[in-house]
């Protein structure tokens, strides 16, 4: 399935690359794709939205391909990026879904976007760095403890990290990604990230960082901050997926969204992980959004 490009402008007169894929018409779903992330979507995920007649859009959020740097963001300000997307689309109302990155944004558009957003899907997502009751990292990988950690000293501090991560992931063929990944890649992800799948990693992660780090950077600094909305406050229906096997996004945050997000339907899987949850269920996450806005 072949994405169709646009550069749709944002409310403050930024670039935003966007990918148009699935059906040529029928009802929205806009995705926020994960940290970091070009904003291609995987062919067999653009499939499963063609064949439910869905279009589909993603986007580079900013600082990731072509979509300009919006230094100093907070994951909130995603609303209003996406908000201009679907007003370019002609689309008063949408259904949003993220994964792992994505995760946050698609809550934020929920949150702030009340009357737009039919339903949301967070996959593999984090809770608010200040969540009460939960060691935000208890469970994760040495390599996002290492960069999470100097997330909250600062881009002085991260920059350098995401750097030599890039030049190490840019030196990586398909066969040698989840290698890459290290500590973070559980056994059931390492299965998943085979074949086609860690092509597309493989041949999509040069255009997400083909002007820097910056998107990664201000992701990863967004995501220490406050988020700049309440979870509490959400009125759309909300699916929260999460895998057992996540060392990425530690299972806890996906047990922590199910109760703290209002009215979340909670998808808690025993055999999956960070990785290996999308590429299995990603059918299940757009059917769920649609009868859940019915």
């Amino acid at each position: 399935m072949i994405e169709r490009v646009e550069i749709v402008t944002a409310a403050d007169g930024r670039r935003l690359e966007v990918f148009i894929g699935g059906a040529e018409s029928g009802p929205l779903v806009i995705s926020h794709g994960g940290t970091p992330s070009s904003g291609h979507t995987f062919g067999p995920n653009l499939d499963a939205a063609r064949e439910r007649g869905l279009r589909h859009v993603a986007y580079a959020r900013p600082g990731y391909g072509e979509s300009d740097r919006h230094e100093g963001r907070a994951v909130a300000d995603c609303a209003a990026d996406t908000a201009a997307i679907a007003d370019y689309l002609g689309a008063e109302r949408f259904h949003t879904l993220g994964g792992s990155g994505g995760g946050p944004h698609a809550l934020a558009c929920a949150a702030l976007l009340p009357e737009r957003v039919i339903s949301a899907a967070s996959i593999a997502g984090a809770v608010p760095r200040e969540a009460e009751g939960l060691d935000w990292y208890a469970g994760m990988g040495d390599e996002n403890l290492e960069e999470f950690g100097l997330a909250e000293e600062g881009a002085a501090a991260l920059q350098p990290l995401l750097e030599r991560e890039t030049a190490k992931m840019l030196d990586s063929r398909p066969e040698e990604v989840a290698d890459a990944l290290g500590g973070l890649v559980s056994e059931v992800d390492r299965a998943a990230l085979d074949g086609e799948l860690a092509e597309h990693f493989a041949s999509t992660f040069p255009h997400a960082v083909k002007h820097g780090v910056f998107g990664w950077l201000d992701d990863d600094l967004a995501f220490v901050r406050p988020w700049g909305f309440d979870l509490s406050r959400i009125e759309s229906p909300v699916t929260i997926w999460h895998g057992a096997h996540d060392r990425f996004v530690p299972f806890a945050h996906g047990e922590w969204l199910a109760v703290h997000v209002s009215g979340a339907r909670p998808r808690l899987l025993a055999d999956h992980g960070h990785i290996s949850l999308t590429i299995a269920h990603y059918g299940d996450v757009l059917d769920e959004l649609v009868g859940a806005g019915k």
